[in-house]
Protein backbone atom coordinates (compact mmCIF):
# COMPACT_ATOMS: atom_id res chain seq x y z
CA UNK A 1 0.00 0.00 0.00
CA UNK A 2 2.81 2.41 0.90
CA UNK A 3 4.35 1.70 -2.50
CA UNK A 4 1.17 2.89 -4.29
CA UNK A 5 0.93 6.03 -2.17
CA UNK A 6 4.58 6.78 -2.91
CA UNK A 7 3.98 6.33 -6.66
CA UNK A 8 0.88 8.55 -6.53
CA UNK A 9 2.83 11.30 -4.77
CA UNK A 10 5.64 11.06 -7.36
CA UNK A 11 3.11 11.24 -10.21
CA UNK A 12 1.44 14.32 -8.68
CA UNK A 13 4.80 16.03 -8.16
CA UNK A 14 5.82 15.30 -11.77
CA UNK A 15 2.51 16.63 -13.08
CA UNK A 16 2.83 19.76 -10.93
CA UNK A 17 6.37 20.39 -12.17
CA UNK A 18 5.33 20.03 -15.81
CA UNK A 19 2.29 22.24 -15.27
CA UNK A 20 4.37 24.92 -13.51
CA UNK A 21 6.81 24.97 -16.43
CA UNK A 22 3.98 25.37 -18.91
CA UNK A 23 4.42 21.93 -20.43
CA UNK A 24 1.05 20.33 -20.93
CA UNK A 25 -0.20 16.86 -21.56
CA UNK A 26 -2.36 16.06 -24.62
CA UNK A 27 -6.03 16.80 -24.12
CA UNK A 28 -5.56 19.16 -21.19
CA UNK A 29 -7.12 22.62 -21.04
CA UNK A 30 -5.71 25.70 -22.72
CA UNK A 31 -3.17 28.36 -21.91
CA UNK A 32 -2.27 29.63 -18.49
CA UNK A 33 -0.07 32.59 -17.61
CA UNK A 34 2.71 30.04 -16.95
CA UNK A 35 2.58 28.87 -20.58
CA UNK A 36 2.85 32.44 -21.79
CA UNK A 37 5.85 32.94 -19.48
CA UNK A 38 7.47 29.77 -20.84
CA UNK A 39 7.02 30.99 -24.42
CA UNK A 40 8.24 34.50 -23.52
CA UNK A 41 11.33 33.03 -21.82
CA UNK A 42 11.93 30.73 -24.79
CA UNK A 43 11.78 33.74 -27.11
CA UNK A 44 14.07 35.88 -24.93
CA UNK A 45 16.59 33.04 -24.54
CA UNK A 46 16.39 31.80 -28.15
CA UNK A 47 15.24 28.36 -27.08
CA UNK A 48 13.72 25.82 -29.43
CA UNK A 49 12.30 22.31 -29.48
CA UNK A 50 9.85 22.92 -26.62
CA UNK A 51 6.62 20.90 -26.58
CA UNK A 52 3.96 23.38 -25.44
CA UNK A 53 0.23 23.81 -25.17
CA UNK A 54 -1.60 27.10 -25.08
CA UNK A 55 -3.92 29.36 -26.98
CA UNK A 56 -4.05 32.71 -28.68
CA UNK A 57 -6.12 34.96 -30.89
CA UNK A 58 -5.70 34.99 -34.67
CA UNK A 59 -4.33 38.37 -35.77
CA UNK A 60 -3.38 37.56 -39.36
CA UNK A 61 -4.03 34.83 -41.91
CA UNK A 62 -0.99 34.25 -44.12
CA UNK A 63 -0.79 32.50 -47.50
CA UNK A 64 -0.13 28.77 -47.38
CA UNK A 65 3.47 27.66 -47.64
CA UNK A 66 3.44 25.27 -50.61
CA UNK A 67 7.17 24.53 -50.76
CA UNK A 68 7.70 20.89 -49.77
CA UNK A 69 5.01 19.81 -47.31
CA UNK A 70 2.11 22.25 -47.48
CA UNK A 71 1.42 24.33 -44.37
CA UNK A 72 -1.50 26.53 -43.40
CA UNK A 73 0.01 29.60 -41.75
CA UNK A 74 -1.43 32.22 -39.43
CA UNK A 75 -0.29 34.47 -36.60
CA UNK A 76 -1.60 34.27 -33.06
CA UNK A 77 -1.27 36.89 -30.37
CA UNK A 78 -0.67 35.33 -26.98
CA UNK A 79 -2.00 36.96 -23.81
CA UNK A 80 1.05 39.26 -23.71
CA UNK A 81 2.45 41.08 -26.73
CA UNK A 82 4.21 38.03 -28.15
CA UNK A 83 3.10 36.70 -31.50
CA UNK A 84 3.42 33.11 -32.64
CA UNK A 85 3.42 31.83 -36.20
CA UNK A 86 1.45 28.61 -36.56
CA UNK A 87 2.72 26.34 -39.36
CA UNK A 88 0.10 23.58 -39.61
CA UNK A 89 0.98 20.73 -41.99
CA UNK A 90 -2.08 20.30 -44.22
CA UNK A 91 -0.59 17.29 -46.00
CA UNK A 92 -0.90 15.37 -42.71
CA UNK A 93 -3.84 17.10 -41.00
CA UNK A 94 -7.02 18.86 -42.11
CA UNK A 95 -6.96 22.58 -42.84
CA UNK A 96 -8.90 24.82 -40.46
CA UNK A 97 -11.54 26.16 -42.84
CA UNK A 98 -13.30 29.41 -41.97
CA UNK A 99 -10.47 30.71 -39.78
CA UNK A 100 -10.76 34.48 -39.28
CA UNK A 101 -9.04 37.28 -37.44
CA UNK A 102 -10.18 37.43 -33.83
CA UNK A 103 -10.80 33.67 -33.59
CA UNK A 104 -9.32 31.83 -30.61
CA UNK A 105 -7.13 28.83 -31.44
CA UNK A 106 -5.71 26.38 -28.90
CA UNK A 107 -2.52 24.55 -29.79
CA UNK A 108 -0.24 21.69 -28.81
CA UNK A 109 3.00 21.43 -30.73
CA UNK A 110 6.70 22.23 -30.85
CA UNK A 111 7.95 25.80 -30.39
CA UNK A 112 10.96 26.93 -32.43
CA UNK A 113 12.58 30.31 -31.85
CA UNK A 114 12.73 33.03 -34.49
CA UNK A 115 13.24 36.79 -34.20
CA UNK A 116 9.54 37.55 -34.72
CA UNK A 117 8.22 35.58 -31.73
CA UNK A 118 8.59 31.97 -32.75
CA UNK A 119 6.99 29.27 -34.84
CA UNK A 120 4.82 26.41 -33.67
CA UNK A 121 4.84 23.23 -35.74
CA UNK A 122 4.12 19.51 -35.22
CA UNK A 123 0.44 20.40 -34.82
CA UNK A 124 -0.53 17.07 -36.38
CA UNK A 125 -0.23 13.35 -35.83
CA UNK A 126 3.02 11.61 -36.71
CA UNK A 127 2.25 8.86 -39.22
CA UNK A 128 5.51 7.08 -38.30
CA UNK A 129 4.72 7.21 -34.57
CA UNK A 130 8.12 8.59 -33.57
CA UNK A 131 6.98 12.02 -32.36
CA UNK A 132 4.32 13.21 -29.91
CA UNK A 133 1.13 14.03 -31.80
CA UNK A 134 0.21 17.69 -31.81
CA UNK A 135 -3.07 19.41 -32.59
CA UNK A 136 -4.95 22.66 -33.12
CA UNK A 137 -8.42 23.32 -31.71
CA UNK A 138 -10.82 25.86 -33.23
CA UNK A 139 -14.50 26.28 -32.38
CA UNK A 140 -14.61 22.96 -30.54
CA UNK A 141 -13.07 20.91 -33.36
CA UNK A 142 -9.61 19.34 -33.08
CA UNK A 143 -7.34 19.26 -36.15
CA UNK A 144 -4.54 16.72 -36.13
Amino acid sequence: MKKYIFLAVIALLAYGTLHERGVSLPGRSSSTPNVDRVLQNAYENRQSALQVQGDGVVIKILPDDNKGSRHQRFLLRLSGDQTLLIAHNIDLAPRINGLSGGDKVAFYGVYEWNEKGGVLHWTHHDPSGRHIDGWLRHEGKTYQ
